[in-house]
């Protein structure tokens, strides 16, 4: 029997189905779905083509341009206040556009910043960043920040836990907090870290910056161990950091110990060119840094009532600062200067 054909009214061709189903968009919309609009060209709605021009546009402006467009819409989130804070005072819209920016040059041009073993830090959840300290005034915590910011996949902030005496400061302390920074104390550690935050710690303190050139890369006591009982308490993994380079940007060769008990500062540090030469003395020398990201200790097997014996605790502690001293050997060993 012969196939029965139908045939259109109006003399036509019927429409494919598959041909119906392209003429929808291929784009997606707010919600994850498909978008239900028509296709008019290049297989997208109206709404789509314009939005692809609108990116096409601004991707082929020069560069000026664009970071003038990114500042007027910076200055307009900030006069209109759509910016979110949180409850620590982190602003992550100044702290990218402003704080991370000011420094980047000195990460890129100045200290020629080379980070490592960033995909030892978790895409997502909590997690503790444990790094020795170094460099007189402690500018490798912001190194340290931007390193993950801008080189990890997932742009993640590192939430400093920073010294009773940052939080002092006047000027110091709000820009810390928007920085992200928060007292170096269990309880905001613990919170942070639960509530799935990168926060970061560098246990040696005062005594890591302030110690004289001589000590160098020697790394000072880590104190009782409170950072791993967050870790242990929050159940998150413990990432060891080295960082080479910080230590020559300021050497110490002496303290003025009698000024600084005058002034309540923890040291007073007197270097090859400060204070002999002035403002210039406070110039950084440009060494060649690395900053390096160990493999994850984990905590989560151990539980959180690992946190009240002392001696896990401290076995912990010392593994962790072992590590790093090992990791800073290991990289002084291949570096070939302290510049290049």
């Amino acid at each position: 029997m012969p196939e029965a054909r139908v045939i259109p009214l109006d003399g036509a061709a019927s429409t494919p189905r598959r041909s119906r189903r392209a003429e929808r968009c291929a784009a997606l919309a707010a919600d994850g779905e498909r978008c239900r609009g028509r296709a008019v060209t290049d297989g997208l709605c109206g709404d789509h083509l314009a939005e692809q021009e609108r990116a096409q546009a601004a991707a082929a402006a020069p560069d000026w341009e664009r970071k003038l467009a990114g500042a007027m819409a910076f200055l307009r989130r900030r006069l209109t206040g759509d910016y979110p804070i949180d409850d620590f005072g982190f602003d992550p819209d100044l702290t990218e556009h402003v704080m991370l920016a000011a420094v980047r040059p000195l990460y890129e041009r100045y200290f020629r910043i080379e980070a490592r073993g960033l995909e030892n830090i978790p895409e997502t959840g909590g997690a503790l960043v444990v790094a020795n300290h170094s460099g007189t005034i402690p500018i490798d915590s912001l190194m340290t920040q931007l390193a993950i910011y801008d080189h990890h996949p997932a742009k993640r902030h590192l939430r400093m836990l920073g010294a009773d005496l940052v939080f002092r400061s006047p000027l110091i302390a709000p820009m810390a907090r928007k920085g992200g920074a928060t007292l170096a104390c269990n309880e905001d550690a613990e919170r942070l870290m639960t509530s799935g935050e990168l926060a970061g710690v560098w246990p040696e303190g005062f005594k890591g910056i302030g110690k004289p050139f001589s000590e160098r890369y020697k790394l000072q006591r880590f104190g009782r161990g409170g950072f791993v009982s967050a870790a242990l308490r929050a159940g998150v993994p413990i990432i060891p950091c080295s960082i080479v380079g910080a230590e020559e940007i300021y050497p110490i060769v002496g303290n003025v110990k009698p000024l600084a008990r005058l002034l309540g500062f923890p040291y007073v540090p007197v270097t090859p060119f400060f204070p002999l030469l002035g403002p210039l003395g406070l110039l950084p020398l440009p060494s060649k840094w690395i900053i390096e990201f160990g493999e994850p200790i984990p905590t989560d097997e151990l539980g959180p009532g690992a946190a009240e014996d002392p001696m896990l605790v401290f076995n912990l502690t010392d593994q962790v600062r072992e590590v790093i001293q090992q990791t800073l050997y290991k990289l002084l060993l291949a570096r070939r200067s302290v510049f290049f």
